[in-house]
């Protein structure tokens, strides 16, 4: 079962995951996207605890069992065992990748680190040799320029002027789907967008000619119903004149994608991501410290993905191979 964030903002949690949550927030200066991913884990994890530790009836709904009574007598129980047990529950139960396993192991070691370091209601850190699962490295999946060029061209419709600007914002700058919809038009000065990133962080982006014209195309559209907006300096707005939200967004780009015929891969607004990245690299001569910045990842390795290269690239570097003019 998938929840939306209104739906896991509704679920009541344990006053420590709150306090926690607080602390991430006030503190630490996390996102409110992060933050709503901790709260999605230590929910399912206390769920599981009252499951596995027998304080709810076996044949109950897990979506059911209620967490706001977990007091501190359960979470000084809790022991790396039970830590493993639930990340065994995720990967057998829940079908979680080895991604979102990581995920929640990250989550479990911050949590008990803050009730063992911060807050001294447990005595021992039971997540403190809580081990990640090992992550294979793959290569981003993303569009050719030909498939890019045949994804702009599908987009038409009420709405072109709105979808083929976030479309064209996603291919040429690399966006983060929550970068993307938190845009403010007062950010935007001449070619360069100031966008709030992962952890917070406030990074500048470059526009180019095409993202400037589609920007001015769209902003009479948008303005139709300006009285009717409720966030006045929200880019992108839903037919709601709401701020769009990040599932309208994934919407239509799915909607695009299957118009412009590329079934054959599942194309989300990360790997539109992924495209900016690979085609800034593969054709822009952009060296890796500059994708950095430009992507705003904290570390270069994860950067050094798009370092990949293609089969026509491979093929082109063997055939220049000196060697190869050698006649028999």
């Amino acid at each position: 079962m998938k929840y939306n964030i209104q739906q896991i903002n509704d679920i009541s949690a344990p006053a420590r995951v709150n306090e926690f949550l607080n602390y991430l927030g006030t503190i630490k200066g996390k996102s409110p996207n992060t933050i709503y991913n901790y709260k999605i884990d230590l929910i399912m994890f206390f769920r599981f605890m009252k499951l596995y530790k027998g304080f709810v009836k076996d044949n109950i709904e897990f979506e059911e069992i209620k967490v706001n009574d977990v007091d501190d007598n359960i979470i000084k129980g809790i022991g790396l065992t039970d830590l493993y047990a639930f990340i065994s529950f995720a990967e057998n139960y829940r079908k979680n990748g080895s991604y979102a396993r990581a995920r929640k192991v990250a989550t479990l070691k911050s949590f008990f680190k803050y009730l063992n370091g911060k807050i001294k209601i447990i005595n021992e850190n039971p997540a403190s040799e809580l081990e990640s699962p090992s992550i294979h490295k793959r290569n981003p999946i993303y569009l050719t320029l030909d498939e890019s060029k045949n994804l702009l061209k599908s987009i038409d419709g009420p709405n072109k002027e709105r979808d083929y600007c976030i479309i064209t914002l996603f291919l040429n700058c690399g966006l983060r789907l929550s970068e993307l919809c938190g845009i403010n038009i007062s950010k935007i000065k001449n070619d360069t967008l100031t966008i709030i990133g992962k952890g917070n962080k406030e990074r500048t982006i470059y526009l180019n000619g095409v993202c400037i014209k589609a920007i001015n195309d769209y902003l009479p559209a948008r303005n139709i119903n300006h009285d009717k907006i409720s966030d006045k300096d929200a880019l992108f707005i839903s037919r709601n004149n709401k701020r769009i939200n990040q599932r309208t967004v994934e919407l239509i780009v799915k909607k695009y994608v299957k118009k412009a015929g590329l079934v054959n891969e599942k194309y989300t607004p990360h790997k539109l991501r992924h495209t900016a990245a690979t085609l800034m690299y593969k054709y822009g001569s952009v060296d890796i410290r500059s994708l950095q910045q430009i992507l705003g990842h904290e570390n270069i390795s994860t950067t050094q993905i798009y370092t990949h290269v293609d089969n026509d690239q491979l093929r082109e570097a063997v055939k220049s191979n000196p060697l190869n003019d050698i006649e028999d």
